[in-house]
């Protein structure tokens, strides 16, 4: 096992996690390569020194050049607002650096293109963040239909609910202001990149977006919400199955409801990430009398599992989810070879986001051929 030196770009909510997860992995998983967190950057160099001493950094910057650079950083992980996608990629893939970066992959679709084209010409390791695929259930999902258990699909449904905006006397803040802080932009690229890995990719769409609340308090009044609520889109998959995917940030009651329900012709699975550690399969072939849903509980025996409980239906947690992250980019640096989900495969939820604005905007179909 060699050093590998991270540096992570982002101190905030996700910055912690996956400060928190390159200090695990390691032990976790035995991987081939123990990451050693070298340097962090944040907006304010005060800031940046009180992250490293919390997160047990070596070194701190305000200046995401001055840690892409350093040459004791050997890969890149990028946990800044979206607008600043971009330009760090192209930075680090420049300076020979493999990258990860938490979703969504930059703030538009031709942001994505130029860092897939980059990631590209590298030839160096990439992915893209998208944490909650990566339970054991969603993994073990996955395997079912890839074995052909529940047959072809036929039927997708999916949504990401929170309700932390459902309280029309919530506060405005930066979630309210923007495009890209609305729903479509910060839930959405969950459930669609989950809808993608399930049932493949989606040729075409027609969509609605709305804001439910247009003004929220803002300490001197008032001010408006510039971005959006909620969103719901119908869309077809390339295998032929129909989908249907709702997203909101108003959901009254719902606390972190990533939530799926598959059908095929030889049964159907049920996922739901407020009970993260379960998965629900329907068995079309059991005899009369004995159909009905099994809910399996997660453990050793699924994948990723047993790295962190040896008892089967103990459960793992958020946290864990940005463990395996870490751990798959560990191995693909290794390796060498590609690791899902890769910016082209981030490069994919955009074009799906983008083409429901566009429904939206238009009020039409949209083909995902358009994009």
């Amino acid at each position: 096992m060699r050093n590998i030196g991270i540096g992570i770009i982002g101190g905030g909510y996700m910055g912690k996690a996956h400060a928190v997860a390159y200090q695990a992995v390691a032990s976790l998983f035995a991987t081939a390569l123990r990451p050693v967190c070298e340097m962090i950057c944040t907006t304010t160099e005060d800031g940046a020194r009180e992250k490293a001493n919390a997160l047990g950094f070596s070194r701190s910057t305000a200046d995401w050049r001055v840690l892409v650079a350093d040459p004791a950083i050997e890969a890149v992980v990028i946990a800044s607002p979206q607008e600043f996608h971009r330009d760090i990629a192209l930075a680090a893939f420049a300076a020979g650096k493999p990258v990860f970066c938490e979703k969504p992959l930059g703030a538009s679709v031709a942001d994505g293109r130029a860092m897939v084209d980059a990631a590209t010409k590298s030839g160096l390791v990439n992915m893209t963040g998208f944490n909650y695929i990566r339970t054991p259930a969603s993994q073990l999902a996955c395997q079912i239909i890839a074995a052909g258990e529940i047959g072809e699909i036929t039927s997708f449904r999916g949504e990401h609910t929170e309700d932390f905006y459902a309280d029309p006397d919530a506060a405005a803040s930066w979630r309210t202001q923007g495009r890209a802080s609305g729903t479509m932009g910060d839930l959405a690229p969950h459930m669609v990149n989950a809808a993608l890995a399930l049932a493949g990719p989606i040729t075409r769409l027609v969509s609605d977006i709305q804001t439910v609340h247009t003004s929220r308090p803002d300490g001197n009044g008032t001010s408006p919400v510039t971005n959006d609520d909620h969103g719901q889109l119908l869309c077809q998959f390339a295998n032929g199955a129909m989908g249907g995917l709702y997203f909101s940030r108003v959901a009254s009651g719902r606390k972190m409801g990533y939530a799926y329900q598959i059908y095929g012709t030889k049964g159907a699975i049920r996922f739901d990430q407020e009970d993260q550690n379960a998965l629900w399969v329907y068995d079309s072939a059991a005899k009369a009398g004995r159909q009905g849903y099994t809910k399996i509980l997660t453990g050793p025996e699924h994948p990723d599992y047993a790295a962190f409980c040896q008892g089967p239906g103990h459960g793992t947690g958020y946290q864990d989810q940005i463990i395996i992250e870490a751990k798959d980019f560990l191995d693909a640096i290794a390796t060498g070879k590609p690791m899902w989900p890769t910016f082209q495969d981030g490069l994919e939820v955009s074009r799906v986001i983008d083409a429901a604005w566009t429904s939206f905007e238009q009020q039409r179909w949209v083909a995902m051929d358009e994009v």
